[in-house]
């Protein structure tokens, strides 16, 4: 019976953790400092000109891995000459602010 309870628990536990990884951002600000993002990532199918590849969607990207890689960028541990300049120009509230904004479907397909 003990076995069957903490199992139960850990399948709730397991369910909530999406929920308990949240941005601590705010989206409406980070709706603002995204402008310049969604000039390429916010168009379905874009294709970036030179050297061509897919340019990623983030609305509904998961807001640390969103953050990890603004900073990735932002220090050369990820190299893009495009992104790196354009995160070399955001503050920690910018990338946190962007991360709820893009972390939440509700808020970031609303321009779509």
């Amino acid at each position: 019976m003990i076995v069957k309870r903490i199992a139960i628990a850990g399948a709730i536990l397991a369910a909530s953790l999406p929920l308990l990884a949240q941005a601590d951002g705010d989206p409406v600000q980070g709706r603002r400092s995204a402008e310049t993002c969604l000039g390429c990532h916010g168009i379905e199918n874009y294709k970036n000109v030179y050297p061509t590849y897919p340019v990623p969607r983030l609305c509904g990207q998961n807001a640390q891995y969103f953050v990890d890689a603004l900073r990735a960028y932002t220090v050369g541990d990820r190299p893009h000459n495009t992104m790196h300049a354009q995160a070399a120009t955001l503050s920690e509230a910018d990338i946190k602010d962007m991360a709820a904004f893009f972390a939440d479907p509700a808020y970031c397909n609303e321009g779509k």
